[in-house]
């Protein structure tokens, strides 16, 4: 009885080290398939309000090229995006509407230098909404139209707001349109309260005015009336993922990505 008591000891340790054996040895579906099993990398990309349609159309083809990075938009204007990430938001690129902002996060070390740069430009233009009876083909004319209510972004934290406010100073215009501002807080709502008709005119980039079929352009302002208006990117010091960063960064520079900002009216650096 002893003996056959150790024999089917003997016997099961032998077949449990067998089945420990197999199992060390043989790999797993995915693994014998070359499917990568590592959990994809997720990047928070911060970008100005009026980039959204643009990089939505881009987002399809980079999730085809590269599906182990996840893209996690945050929209919104440059200074509020800003603010965020110098308060330690999790944030991975920054795609601003102006260099100002970025210049502020690079003085303050919190991107990477090397991966900086301008990536599209936009110009900008006066809207009024579509059934209007004003007559306006230059910005000049403003000093004299007669309205209640100029919508434009809050000059001290939009960066469409910024360049509107350089535009009416340069053309003597800030003055005179002062009791008639509307103030938004992003680009888009400049274009919303144009829209509506809560403001009778309003100043947006000409991308912005390109999105709706609710507002018509009346005038461009003259580019030597504001500083050029350029988009840079970068990617910020605290990124746990600094090449999938780097790899969507570099994707928004190739010629299929440009050709789509361009559809949607930016311009070429």
């Amino acid at each position: 009885m002893m003996q056959r008591r150790r024999c089917l000891t003997f016997f099961l340790i032998g077949l449990f080290s067998w089945l420990v054996t197999i199992g060390c040895s043989v790999s797993s579906p995915l693994a014998q398939s070359g499917v990568a099993t590592e959990n994809p990398a997720v990047i928070t990309v911060s970008a100005a309000a009026s980039l959204q349609d643009a990089l939505a159309a881009i987002a399809p083809r980079f999730k085809a090229a590269y599906p182990n990075i996840v893209v996690e938009y945050n929209m919104g204007s440059s200074g509020t995006l800003q603010r965020q990430i110098e308060q330690g938001a999790p944030t991975d690129i920054f795609f601003s509407a102006a260099v100002k902002q970025m210049d502020t996060l690079s003085e303050k070390g919190l991107i990477l230098p090397d991966s900086r740069q301008n990536l599209v430009a936009n110009s900008l233009v006066v809207i009024a909404p579509i059934a209007t009876s004003l007559d306006i083909t230059d910005v000049a004319q403003l000093k004299e139209v007669d309205i209640s209510r100029f919508a434009v972004g809050e000059f001290r934290s939009v960066p469409a707001g910024q360049y509107a406010e350089q535009v009416l100073k340069n053309l003597d215009l800030l003055e005179p349109l002062a009791s008639k501002f509307v103030f938004g807080n992003n680009v888009r709502s400049v274009l919303s309260a144009v829209e509506s008709g809560n403001a009778e005119l309003g100043m947006v980039y000409a991308t912005d005015a390109a999105l709706s079929n609710q507002v018509k352009v009346l005038a461009t302002a003259p580019a030597d009336s504001h500083a050029a208006i350029v988009y840079p990117i970068a990617t910020l010091q605290t990124t746990p993922h600094p090449a999938a960063a780097q790899t969507f960064i570099n994707f928004l520079a190739t010629d299929p990505a440009q050709e789509i900002f361009k559809e949607f009216g930016f311009g070429q650096i």
